[in-house]
């Protein structure tokens, strides 16, 4: 057997999909997750799949990805490792220092956040490169060493260095790398002109110590990982995900974690924007909405839109990442009422434990309890019938809010859901109305677990008119996993002037750059097993009038470097610059800044076959339940059909419920939901 594994770790739940290539059978399933150890909720689950499929054993799989957010909550929960710094004499304090424009420029409260290098663990060397390359002052190495065999004696596991301009002459910190081998045997080294090779002082530094604060957690999970997968009989070379979108081996990811911070979302994007457009939608607004919080991104002709970083938690972080915004809003998310008497949602979460009400561990109202509470949700099961819950918890949960409010629990329930709804409408504007696009001219694609319970609502908030659900929206971060690319990308900063055509010189400097970033990209093809046949690069090249502050990427044309090419680049640069700012200023100098080189091999076996998900016999007549639905006045009878037996053509005239064992599915009054060919549901006015 020949069988494809993808398996997304979430908050609350694990999904899983396994498709076997020889029947052409796709199967997905969901577990708990276990965040202790998440770990063995992925080896349970994915053992728990092979039995009920009949699949054999994990020496059957040929192809295992992973996507996991281990590296995201350390840096949210800041429980990274003890992390040292060493860095040019005069820059240690630039970590706290770093931008002079305030986030929240009214906040006189605000708080900034804690270093994850405390100031006694930043040591500073002497040594001084210029910005052109050239040595000013030289290491001293028997000072380097002192502070380095200081830092043992202070008890970090990781390193972190980043000295002034190593993205020009990267040989001082290599240095730094082979004493700290010497001296300091066993601890994890971080090298800026490796993890960044940009310029930018402040967020290179930020991005390398994130990077070292997360080495040790991430790389102790992914090997503990593999080593259980290898005790199972796995054989093949396990993957993760990168906040590119891409997957990597375990041993790259382990080396540059900083890129797994959008991990777990990317995949999603990835998988929703190849469905789409299978189905005809290449510009869609994704709605991935879990147990822990709500992730959006936009995607136009089919593309994934890329972001170069992110601030997260207010620290820069600085890596190819897809652009996704992300809020605490989720099925997990807890209710509760503020210090003025309103009522607030998230973003703390109850997560996979003690998790909602009704999962009968805790007492705290979250967004799931609510739609229990509302009936929209099945008020005896989840997961198809395999989760038992208690809907009296539910309401106790949630009527202790609604005595608060004097309110009814109903109303409190839709109060929630109200709220909820509002913090990821905002979401969704962020990424489209703050950018310049209209949400409306974009079709919604829910998926996570709580997506399409709440995109119907959410679509109607922000003016949308479709809603396109995959199959499997509850497990379609797990199923990108088997839809994307292995993937890494290269860049480099080598600020230089940009000609306007013709026999400029520059073209010729622009291609000793791009040759340095092609040659990185043929040693990791090399390294990383990709076939010829399935190779692919990317060229881009982040570009500014002379005097600017900010760039703008633009493609880079294939091929050889010609005065051509460096004409077209110039093309799109204005034309990128006019639809950023409106206006262009053609006879103004350009500099090149940075050079990237995106690089892939492209998988073999993309799944073609629909889930197989479970359900009732298709034909089987629906069943009813009461639901409570504002817009008709209170409760409701409400058909509720099994998504597995919706063929084809068929129709559902809202209001209804769909469930399946990965999601449900609510259709408001007024509105369609049609089974597509691809077996999407098309949601639509009536």
């Amino acid at each position: 057997m020949a069988l494809r594994i993808g398996v997304d770790t979430g908050g609350t739940f694990t999904d899983i999909c396994l498709y076997d290539t020889e029947r052409n059978e796709l199967r997905v399933f969901k577990v708990s997750s276990t965040p202790d150890d998440p770990g063995r909720a992925i080896i349970d689950g994915v053992s728990e799949l092979l039995r009920i499929a009949d699949a054999g054993g994990f020496a059957d799989i040929s192809y295992f990805a992973h996507g996991t957010t281990v590296g995201t909550n350390a840096l949210l929960t800041e429980t990274g490792a003890r992390t040292g710094l060493l860095t040019t004499r005069g820059f240690r304090d630039l970590l706290e220092l770093a931008r002079g424009r305030r986030p929240r420029l009214y906040d006189l409260q605000a708080d900034k956040p804690a270093p994850l290098v405390p100031r006694d663990l930043r040591l500073e060397v002497t040594e001084r490169v210029r910005h052109d390359g050239t040595v000013r002052t030289p290491l001293d190495e028997d000072e380097v060493r002192a502070q380095i065999r200081r830092l043992r004696d202070e008890g970090v596991e990781a390193v972190a260095v980043c000295l002034l301009y190593s993205y020009v002459l990267p040989d001082h910190e290599r240095h730094l790398a082979r004493w700290i081998e010497e001296e300091f045997p066993g601890a994890y080294v971080s090298l800026s002109s490796e993890v960044l090779p940009e310029f930018r002082e402040y967020e290179r530094l930020s991005t390398v110590v994130a990077n070292a604060y997360l080495g040790p957690k991430v790389s102790g999970y992914l090997a503990r990982l593999r080593e259980r997968l290898g005790e199972k009989g796995l054989a093949a070379r396990p993957y993760v995900t990168q906040s590119n979108g891409g997957v990597v081996s375990f041993a790259e990811a382990e080396k540059y974690p900083v890129r797994m911070v959008l991990s777990g979302p990317s995949t999603g994007v990835v998988g929703a924007a190849r469905l789409a457009s299978a189905a005809g939608h290449p510009d869609i607004i994704t709605f991935d909405m879990g147990g822990t919080s709500t992730d959006v991104s936009l995607v136009q002709r089919g593309a994934p839109r890329a972001s170069s970083g992110l601030d997260l938690d207010g620290r820069a972080i600085r890596t190819a990442m897809l652009d996704i915004h992300t809020v605490g809003a989720g099925g997990g998310s807890v209710a509760r009422l503020d210090s003025g008497g309103l009522l607030k949602v998230g973003p703390q979460s109850a997560g996979a434990f003690p998790g909602p009400a009704c999962y009968g561990h805790g007492d705290l109202p979250t967004v799931t309890d609510a739609n229990v509470v509302l009936q929209v949700l099945n008020p005896e099961y989840f997961l198809g019938g395999r989760m038992k819950i208690d809907p009296e918890a539910s309401r106790r949960a949630v009527g202790t809010l609604a005595a608060e409010l004097g309110m009814s629990i109903e109303d409190t329930a839709q109060g929630i859901i109200r709220v909820v709804t509002a913090n990821m409408a905002r979401a969704i504007r962020v990424i489209s109305v703050q950018r310049g696009h209209d949400p409306r001219d974009y079709v919604m694609v829910p998926f996570g677990g709580a997506g399409p319970l709440h995109a119907s609502r959410l679509a109607a908030e922000l003016g949308m008119t479709t809603i396109l659900v995959p199959e499997s929206p509850g497990a379609l971060s797990a199923l990108g996993l088997l839809l994307t690319d292995v993937r890494s990308d290269f860049s480099r900063t080598a600020v230089m002037p940009l000609g306007t055509g013709g026999a400029d010189p520059s073209a010729g400097d622009v291609a000793a750059v791009f040759a340095e970033l092609d040659a990185q990209a043929e040693r990791w093809f090399e390294a990383s097993d990709i076939e010829e046949r399935a190779r692919g690069t990317r060229r881009q090249l982040d570009l500014r009038y002379a005097g600017q502050n900010h760039e703008l990427t633009v493609a880079f044309p294939a091929g050889p470097v010609t005065a051509e090419s460096v004409a077209a680049a110039l093309d799109d640069f204005a034309a990128a610059h006019e639809r950023a700012y409106g206006y262009a200023n053609p006879g103004n100098p350009v500099q090149a800044v940075t050079f990237r080189v995106q690089a892939w091999g492209e998988i073999d076996a993309r799944p073609s076959s629909s889930p197989v998900v479970g359900g009732r016999p298709e034909g089987e007549q629906p069943r009813s339940r009461e639901v409570y639905l504002p817009e008709l006045g209170g409760f409701h009878e409400c058909l509720v059909y099994d998504r597995a037996a919706l063929a084809p053509g068929t129709a559902v005239e809202g209001p209804a419920i769909i469930e399946q064992m990965d999601t449900t599915t609510l259709v408001l009054p007024g509105s369609t939901a049609r089974v597509d060919a691809h077996r999407n549901l098309v949601i639509g006015a009536s």
